[in-house]
């Protein structure tokens, strides 16, 4: 049978019924009156009778309790316990079995985790501390007692144990690790004894325990936890014992198969805190590199240090291998005197970072303030101030690329899971950083620059409206992904390859919109026409529908876009094309044919278009899809008839994407009906922009409250 550990307040008042000769035979009778969180307070009664308080006068520690009984002699009282101490005895009396075992349970628990903090807090044969650790573990997982605590408490004072000794052997280290691994199968470990496992993953990263031991606590940890913020050690720990895998002979093949084991063999991983937690501790690994890079350039302790509280420069751990040392006072002084050594390459030089950078006269401007106080030229600022460097390298050391090298491959095997790519999408949207942390977003870049590329291009190649979509900044205003790697961003390096297969997936999905055009016209039109005369099939789709949709007014620079799609043979064909639909575009608007239109049944999107290309349709007001088989391609066509007021899409399969190109170009569009189609909220809230709609039919769709509040 199993119990519950006691806790404060679950004894109020004991009372002992017995004949008063029964008294007699205790030497000493106290009556427990109240329960205490770390002791018991018992008064003086050998009378059987209260103090004038309801308490008892004398406390008696769970220390200072040499036995705990069941009472088991004839004529003795039901559900008793006896209590002996120095110099009597207590009698606890419950009012059943059950209560009573589970007091008899929790007092043996107490007495005996006393027992032991006292002998492993003066340890002197380690032979003897290994034993009882031992020992203690068993009674911990043979416990009756059902409570966090009783796994929590062993592991705690272990933790305390090693924490203040620390002159044991890796032998000791391992044998305690093995001693306490079955308490970890269940419970996450304390912050002291994460701090050693860390120790012990950076000093013997080959060692077994780690492969055996380990594994399954970080598991755990990645499959239960919720929050990092609470507990960072052990996202600490986590980083550490996935560094240690990569130090093994297989390097990141063993990373791998961790990888592919916390995501299972299905093709749905059935642990949804995996994915999360793996994400924070690969960008928490990332910026602590950063931290460490910017706090090893005076010295100073950095935010991990401070929190473990080391802040003496003696007490400090040595750096991650990512840092850039001060430069000689030679070079500084170079730098002071010398007017001429600011026009010449100054290399800043260390064994783990080498920066080269060229500077003119406006760079020497930016750099001046760093050269009176005695520093090193900054690495960020190098970064930031690209426009006025000539030439900049920059070599990590073998160690340094290897650490950063791990995370970042583990983001790009994230990504290879087809499940996990649209919360690794979502999760990574944010990034790149606020501007107000420039420095930050530099030194991630860097990274980036080399990395990183493959998670983003594995975004714009999902056809997943969810994924690609967070290739768009996360808010009006910030840059997301699709700016940082398009042409002329900071990230791009492969003359717009990237940013054109971003374009072609995001125009192939629902942002085939004015918006997203006009977007691309104002901001990256350059870039665009650019790609177009390189031959890019995608890009000259962009300029013939920025034509097609009028989204440019100049027309001049209407005239160079038409002289760039005539430049290549895609693009001369592609504008033929869309010469010959605006023929028919007129052809179809011309004044005339019928005001009022209804489709058959069972009539396609391609069954409309052949309709409409009959003839024309300028004076058609009313139009029927009703109960028809079109979906949202059929949009393309609708948006050119200039006279339509009414539309019945009732149960067809139009949808959000065609619901964003009406509400775009129909402007004059007073009824429209979409009962029983699949539109979302997504699609609908579109249709706020449609100030001439009168009457809208939304019966038996997936149309939420808001969205009806918001659309009224």
């Amino acid at each position: 049978m199993r119990y519950k550990l006691l806790q404060e307040g679950d004894i109020q008042v004991c009372v002992i019924r017995h004949p008063r000769t029964f008294l007699s035979k205790i030497l000493t009778s106290k009556f427990l009156r109240r329960w205490e969180p770390h002791h018991l307070t018992l008064a003086d009664n050998s009378v059987a009778s209260a103090t004038p308080t309801g308490y008892m006068e004398n406390s008696i520690s769970y220390s200072a309790i040499e036995d705990v009984q069941l009472l088991s002699w004839e004529n003795a009282p039901k559900y008793c316990l006896q209590l002996t101490i120095p110099g009597g005895t207590v009698l606890l009396q419950a009012a059943n079995s059950y209560l009573r075992d589970q007091w008899f349970h929790s007092l043996q628990w107490k007495k005996k985790i006393y027992k032991y903090k006292k002998v492993l807090s003066n340890p002197s044969r380690w032979e003897v501390v290994l034993k009882e650790i031992r020992t203690l573990v068993d009674m911990a997982l043979t416990s009756p007692l059902q409570d966090d605590s009783i796994h929590q408490a062993p592991l705690e004072i272990v933790s305390k144990l090693l924490s203040e000794n620390n002159n044991l052997t890796t032998q000791d280290h391992e044998s305690i690790i093995v001693a306490i691994a079955p308490l970890l199968e269940n419970n996450h470990p304390p912050p002291d004894l994460c701090e050693f496992f860390c120790k012990h993953c950076r000093e013997r990263p080959r060692s077994m325990v780690v492969i055996e031991v380990f594994t399954p606590v970080v598991q755990r940890i990645l499959k239960h936890n919720m929050d990092f913020g609470k507990c960072p050690r052990l996202r600490l720990f986590t980083q550490e014992y996935i560094l240690s895998l990569n130090e093994l002979n297989a390097g990141m093949e063993v990373v791998k198969k961790f990888i592919h084991s916390m995501h299972g063999p299905t093709g749905q991983c059935p642990h949804p805190r995996v994915l999360p937690n793996l994400v924070a501790v690969c960008l928490a690994a990332i910026y602590s590199c950063y931290e460490e890079f910017i706090n090893s350039r005076d010295n100073s302790p950095s935010l991990k240090e401070i929190r473990n509280g080391c802040q003496q420069q003696c007490d400090r751990k040595p750096n991650l291998p990512l840092r850039l040392l001060h430069t000689s006072p030679d070079l500084v002084s170079q730098e002071a005197t010398l007017t001429e050594s600011r026009l010449k390459p100054v290399i800043v030089t260390s064994n783990e970072i080498h920066v080269e950078v060229e500077r003119n006269n406006t760079a020497n401007q930016k750099m001046t303030a760093g050269v009176g106080n005695d520093s090193e030229p900054n690495l960020i600022d190098c970064l930031m101030v690209s426009p006025t460097c000539s030439t900049m390298s920059i070599e990590l050391s073998a160690q340094a690329d290897r650490i950063l090298g791990c995370y970042v491959e583990i983001l790009k095997m994230l990504s290879d899971y087809d499940d996990w790519r649209p919360a690794l999408a979502s999760l990574l949207q944010p990034i790149p950083f606020p501007k107000d942390n420039c420095s930050f977003l530099s030194f991630l870049l860097f990274i980036f620059f080399r990395e990183l590329k493959y998670v983003i291009q594995r975004f714009a190649e999902d056809p997943r409206q969810e994924v690609h979509s967070c290739l768009l900044s996360v808010r009006a205003g910030k840059d997301g992904w699709f700016q940082l790697y398009s042409p002329g961003g900071v990230a791009c390096d492969d003359d717009g390859e990237l940013f054109a297969s971003m374009v072609h997936i995001l125009m192939g999905s629902c942002y085939k919109t004015k918006k997203f055009l006009l977007s691309l016209a104002e901001n990256k039109l350059g870039p665009c026409m650019l790609l177009a005369l390189r031959g890019n099939q995608t890009m000259v789709e962009i300029l013939c529908l920025m034509l097609e949709y009028n989204i440019i007014d100049n027309n001049d620079t209407q005239l160079q876009i038409i002289s760039t799609l005539e430049s290549t043979d895609v693009g001369k064909r592609m504008y033929e094309q869309l010469c010959e639909r605006q023929r028919e575009l007129k052809e179809l608007q011309r004044k005339g044919g019928p005001t009022r239109l209804t489709l058959p049944s069972k009539s396609t999107d391609a069954d409309l278009a052949r309709l409409l290309s009959s003839g024309s349709f300028g004076n058609l007001e009313n139009l029927s899809l009703a109960f028809t088989n079109v979906t949202s391609a059929c949009a393309e066509h609708l948006i050119k008839l200039p006279s339509l007021k009414q539309l019945n899409l009732w149960s067809t399969q139009f949808g959000d994407a065609g619901l964003r190109l009406l509400s775009e170009h129909l402007t004059m569009l007073q009824v429209l009906n979409l009962c029983e189609t699949p539109v979302t909220d997504a699609g609908l809230l579109a249709l706020s922009s449609m100030k001439s709609l009168c009457s809208l039919n939304m019966n038996s769709t997936k149309l939420s409250a808001d969205t009806y509040e918001d659309l009224k």
